[in-house]
């Protein structure tokens, strides 16, 4: 082999080289490229995960102030069954002293 013909087959097997790897990038791109229809899917979900949360913080904000509002309503009825139940007592506690005026006086 002399020297034209080592040039020629180096040459050719870099060309070969070249090809085949720009052919495998070309590939590579092909399969992996984000097409704008996906983008604007990626978009579109954002948004809602973005309104979902939104959505979800105001539910949260809501139950926290109806468990408040609750919490104060069974404060105020057990305030009331306390003074009923006292009222009670001492309503009982005079009806037998009345009584017992009444039977032994």
């Amino acid at each position: 082999m002399n020297r034209t013909e080592f040039i020629l087959t180096t040459a050719i097997i870099l060309f070969v080289a070249f090809a085949l790897g720009w052919f495998a990038n070309w590939l590579v791109h092909r399969f992996t490229r984000v097409r704008q229809s996906d983008v604007a899917d990626l978009d579109r979900m954002s948004q809602e995960l973005h309104e979902a949360e939104e959505t979800r913080d105001q539910a949260i904000t809501y139950l926290q102030q109806r468990e408040a509002e609750l919490s104060n309503q069974i404060a105020q009825t057990e305030a009331e069954l306390r003074a009923a139940m006292d009222g009670l007592r001492d309503a009982r506690q005079e009806n037998d002293a009345l009584r017992n005026q009444v039977n032994g006086g």
